[in-house]
């Protein structure tokens, strides 16, 4: 791990929120987890959402405060509160989780300043979760036409979504990620029929909505890197770690991913972008929760322990 480069500005913009479990709240959100490993890594990211004028709100903040993650885009609703998910875990331990509608990150505001910030950062991180609601999903769309890049973290999540909002906002992003579940439910509602592959959907995607660059997840089997100018496709393997839990994985290889793509200019190649990102999601994958504490040293030591290459496992399509 590198020094790196902390001139680097990004917005993340959605959802932060409480997740009550059997054994107590936890912070969350695919978002604020994105910007918290930015922050890490040296970007300058700030989080944009909106919490409630009550005891979550406020404990959420000082949380945040604690964890490096700006807040001076926090904004604060007197009406509606601080987002929290109930989750339940039944005797066959079957997780459901009810994200309450509405709370506070349903109506964000796209305020001037925040504008500003939007266009003179490198890049404006999004997902379709936050845009359930029609003011966030609103704002969005002003913020979307001021960023210079803009990447779409997909988060389907039932029953909050569906393919025309989904399909907006696509056709703004520069580069997506999603999981394969995720593509496989886009790409039909695209028209692709079942016996598609997935670089097939992949392509349908990019193609539709004139997407550049997109990364789809494969839990344990790693992930695969689209580029469509360059025709390239870049299978990465995950790490063979023991996981504590995957909370979060995903989230801190788009932060890891992004940083080192936007230090590209300084002559880092795309193999160190992705074994850079893929070392950081298994750091995270055998750690507990989406924000473990770490520094550059404890990351260039578990990249050591765990090397990403066996006997040739890289595999590049081109």
């Amino acid at each position: 791990m590198k020094n790196l480069n902390k001139s680097i500005q990004g917005v993340c913009f959605g959802e932060v929120l409480w997740d009550n479990l059997p054994t107590g709240k936890k912070l969350g959100g695919a978002p604020l987890n994105v910007a918290y490993h930015l922050n890490k890594l040296g970007v300058v990211a700030q989080m944009l959402t909106r919490i409630g004028r009550d005891e979550n709100g406020y404990e959420l903040l000082t949380v945040c405060e604690q964890l490096g993650i700006p807040t001076a885009f926090f904004q604060y609703d007197d009406s509606l509160p601080t987002s929290t998910v109930e989750v339940t875990i039944d005797a066959d331990r079957n997780v459901q989780y009810d994200i309450v509608y509405p709370v506070a990150w349903d109506r964000i505001t796209a305020e001037p300043a925040v504008l500003e910030a939007v266009s003179k950062a490198d890049f404006l991180v999004y997902g379709s979760l936050a845009c359930r609601d029609d003011v966030s999903f609103q704002s969005l769309l002003t913020l979307l036409k001021e960023a210079s890049f803009r990447v779409m973290d997909v988060n389907l999540r039932a029953p909050f979504f569906g393919p025309h909002r989904v399909h907006e906002l696509l056709r703004y992003a520069d580069l997506v990620k999603m999981n394969a579940e995720e593509l496989h439910i886009i790409a039909e509602w695209s028209g692709a029929p079942s016996t598609y592959t997935d670089q097939q959907r992949v392509d349908l995607l990019l193609d539709c909505f004139s997407i550049q660059e997109a990364i789809v997840t494969y839990g344990a089997a790693g992930a695969v890197y689209h580029h469509k100018k360059a025709n390239i496709s870049y299978h990465f393997p995950a790490l063979k770690v023991q996981v504590e839990d995957t909370i979060g994985s995903g989230d801190s290889f788009l932060a890891a991913f992004l940083t080192k793509r936007f230090q590209m200019a300084e002559g880092v190649a795309l193999e160190e972008v992705l074994e850079f990102a893929a070392t950081l999601s298994g750091f995270v994958t055998q750690s507990s929760g989406a924000c473990p504490a770490y520094n550059a040293a404890d990351i260039n030591r578990f990249h050591w322990l765990n090397p990403i290459f066996r006997d040739s496992e890289r595999k590049m399509k081109q």
